[in-house]
């Protein structure tokens, strides 16, 4: 859909440059049957520039592309009226360029307080020491959480106080088809918050989620365009629901964070734990399986809630293979299942495309 629409923006920039042929005596611009002044001639040309640096911003992923956009509509539908009856069909490309540098716009807006949540947190833990993980830090933990942690290669390097993660995959809701999407988002443990921004694409139209955990407290949005809501969740469901996420997360991938004072631990077997992680008015559970390598291959907690039923449910977050990235083994692919009383249901498939510890700055899509 971008490069279709910059074409649109080539092709609609490029038949302003028949004004300022037409304007400069240049060429027979049968089309424009009116006399065009120089003056003109060289804003019809501006045009031409402006609708051609709005599609250089929209290929190279610039925020700024949707103002030009509007700009240039502005500059075209003036040089239009000019000529109204040689050009006015323009004013079709005009109106479908203006309608998706709106929808642009609304969407960066939507993106922007996830943006500002996370740089508040950033600015804040920029001074935390990251004091290196030893052995002698983990000695009080149960054994499949030691075993689980040497094998993440996480002792002997910087203890974790915030990271970001950034997927791929697929989602759907209960009865629905799947949609893809990409996701970015940030988690920090001095004071508990997860900030995940997904931009999920369904029937090609834009999806963006922000997800907003901090203080104990969440919110969900999800909205097409960022301006017309399809989910908008709050209240104490949520505030618990995401605390289990933000957990969930802890567990898969920042191992080195389970030294938390806030959770306390009760060992079943060699490949099986159980941990309460408390935080403000909420304690939740949650159920770690491992393997005899030591890879965390399940997370199990009945605290969730299933934001649609708002219900709690049995959740998991299965995973199936790892890889080695940035100096650690970490999940590489694991999935989000429902257990209805009829049935697992997956929801969510997620494939890690990155991880960093203790970043300094914000990562784009």
């Amino acid at each position: 859909m971008k490069y279709l629409f910059a074409f649109i923006l080539l092709v609609h920039g490029c038949i302003h440059l028949l004004g300022f042929l037409k304007a400069f005596d240049l060429s027979e611009i049968q089309q424009l049957t009116r006399s065009i002044p120089r003056v003109a001639g060289m804003l019809w040309l501006f045009a031409v520039l402006l609708f051609f640096i709005t599609m250089v911003g929209l290929l190279m992923g610039q925020s700024w592309w949707f103002y030009l956009a509007i700009v240039s509509v502005f500059v075209s539908q003036i040089l239009i009226v000019m000529v109204w009856q040689d050009a006015k069909f323009g004013t079709i490309a005009n109106g479908i360029i203006l309608l998706v540098a709106i929808l642009a716009w609304t969407d960066h807006r939507f993106e922007s307080q996830f943006r500002r949540d996370t740089q508040l947190n950033l600015d804040r833990v920029e001074s935390l020491p990251a004091d290196v993980l030893t052995e002698a830090d983990i000695a009080h933990l149960p054994q499949p959480i030691q075993h689980y942690m040497r094998y993440a290669g996480v002792l002997n390097q910087p203890s974790v106080n915030h990271f970001q993660l950034m997927f791929s995959g697929q989602m759907r809701g209960k009865g629905q088809d799947w949609f893809n999407f990409e996701s970015i988002q940030y988690n920090f443990f001095d004071v508990p918050s997860r900030h995940f921004f997904m931009r999920g694409k369904f029937f090609g139209l834009s999806l963006p989620g922000y997800h907003k955990y901090q203080n104990g407290h969440a919110g969900m949005e999800v909205s097409f365009f960022g301006v017309f809501p399809v989910v908008k969740v709050s209240g104490p469901e949520m505030d618990i629901a995401e605390t289990v996420t933000f957990f969930n997360d802890l567990c898969l991938f920042a191992p080195a964070a389970l030294i938390d004072d806030r959770i306390t631990w009760q060992t079943i077997s060699d490949e099986e734990v159980i941990a309460t992680f408390s935080y403000k008015q909420i304690s939740i559970k949650a159920k770690l399986r491992f393997n005899a390598q030591g890879q965390l291959v399940d997370f199990i907690s009945e605290d969730r809630y299933e934001v649609n039923e708002m219900k709690q449910l049995p959740f998991s977050t299965p995973v199936f293979s790892y890889t080695h990235l940035n100096g650690r083994n970490v999940v590489s692919y694991g999935e989000g299942v429902w257990h209805y009383p009829e049935g697992p249901f997956v929801y969510g498939k997620f494939r890690l495309e990155d991880v960093a510890y203790n970043v300094a700055n914000m990562e784009g899509f």
